[in-house]
């Protein structure tokens, strides 16, 4: 069925620094696709022009110079777009004649948000796993189609189309896009397909010690303060969850980005410097411990969790003793962004949804988000950038690239998964550059 969103607020513009333009606005769509006219989901998005004062204003209701849209699919999933102003996009395409559409996800920043307050409301835990259900990649395409399909319905024909840019998680929503509404689109920039690896973590994990060789110990240490401090339960956290000796190692999650390992270190030498001169982990050390995680404030159960393999068994599986059953020059290794079952134990906004997480997690019935076949005749452009990345392996992204028939693709192995925040300058040149150039 051929579903529009319904719009239930626009703001009057308003004027941002950079000479941005924005609009808030607030759609309504259908919870289930399949059942239009169950439960509605209230989505909000930003607009976004570069504010201009022409010689010559045209009529209010002339569509004709209306600039293409270009939406920006967020990584994650779990967090709400950033505004205009604080976004790489707007200054690498804001000059190039797009209007920049900002659609938070269902279910996170200010769209329908879930979280351990909001879930409750829907039922108890198999009636949140069945709403969970609908808060996948297809559902969010959905969605876009139907924002798409209002806000250009007075548009000449030629300018129905948009164009979308995908960052980590929104890579393979575009993925997803490209899969079952190719026609809807004029073209595509996927940053990256997102998959798991142990490998890369481990290798990120040596370059960790080879730059702090002195952490190999201090990190040991920690550990077993936290042991003696909180026992097998850990050390209680500002925000309700705990510290403990597996969930210390899962801030490995910032290897992957630009200054991760430096800030990990900087992590356990405020954790060291604590233990040192008062024996115990100051407020402001446990806080920013905490909030660097995000787990609490933007709960992704959606992803459910990985079971624990390969070198994490060394401090996850029950024969563990602890620090003290390392080799003096052994190290401990940090995990990455693998999502495990303890987080539902240990984080204060998780622990209420661990039921519901677990029936997710052995829910094996879920429907396609890809067609590969339809990728294979694919006539969209597409330019995407595969990085050196601890969250993506280079392999598998080169693989799936293969499946899109069309496909620019810059490859770079200075450049982590942070690079579109971090280092937005290289990573735009070389799209753009895919786009405008020619390839013989």
């Amino acid at each position: 069925m051929d579903h529009v969103a319904k719009l239930i607020l626009k703001s009057q513009p308003f004027l941002v620094p950079g000479k941005i333009l924005v609009t808030e606005l607030w759609f309504e769509v259908p919870l289930d696709y399949s059942n239009p006219d169950s439960w509605k989901l209230k989505l909000f998005a930003r607009s976004a022009v570069r504010y201009e004062r022409p010689l010559v204003e045209s009529a209010a209701d002339d569509k004709s110079n209306q600039k293409p849209y270009l939406v920006f699919l967020q990584g994650g999933p779990g967090y709400g777009n950033p505004t205009p102003q604080d976004s790489p996009l707007s200054s690498y395409m804001l000059d190039r004649g797009y209007e920049l559409l900002m659609l938070d996800y269902r279910g996170v920043g200010l769209s329908a948000t879930v979280s351990a307050e909001t879930l409750p409301l829907v039922g108890g835990p198999q009636e949140q796993a069945d709403y969970l259900k609908l808060f996948r990649a297809d559902n969010i395409v959905r969605d876009c189609e139907a924002v798409r399909k209002y806000l250009t319905k007075d548009y000449p024909a030629e300018k129905k189309k948009w164009s979308i840019f995908g960052q980590s998680f929104g890579g393979m929503t575009s993925l997803t896009y490209l899969s079952f509404h190719p026609r809807r689109i004029t073209r595509i920039g996927p940053e990256e397909v997102y998959a798991l690896t142990y490998k890369k973590v481990m290798e990120r994990n040596q370059d960790y010690y080879k730059k702090f060789l002195g952490d190999v110990a201090v990190v040991k240490e920690v550990a077993k303060r936290i042991l003696e401090l909180g026992g097998n339960e850990g050390v209680l956290l500002p925000g309700g969850g705990y510290l403990t000796v597996p969930r210390l190692m899962t801030i490995g999650l910032n290897f992957g980005a630009h200054g991760g390992i430096d800030q990990v270190h900087n992590t356990i030498l405020k954790m060291k410097a604590d233990l040192d001169q008062f024996g115990l982990f100051t407020r402001a050390t446990l806080n920013s411990f905490e909030q660097d995680q995000g787990w609490d404030n933007a709960p992704n159960i959606r992803r459910c969790y990985t079971s624990p393999v390969g070198y994490t068994a060394q401090w996850l599986n029950k024969d563990w003793a602890g620090p003290q059953s390392l080799k003096e020059d052994e190290p401990m290794y940090f995990s990455g962004e693998m999502v495990y079952s303890f987080y539902f134990d240990v984080c204060g906004g998780l622990k209420p949804l661990k039921e519901t997480a677990q029936i997710l997690a052995e829910f094996d019935k879920w429907p396609p988000l890809y067609d590969i076949e339809q990728l294979q005749k694919n006539e969209v452009p597409v330019y995407a950038a595969c990085y050196e990345d601890m969250y993506v392996d280079p392999g598998t992204a080169r693989v799936t690239a293969s499946k899109i028939k069309g496909i620019k693709v810059f490859e770079t192995n200075v450049l982590y998964h942070s690079a579109m925040r971090s280092r937005p300058e290289a990573v735009f040149r070389e799209l753009l550059r895919l786009r405008d150039d020619t390839i013989d």
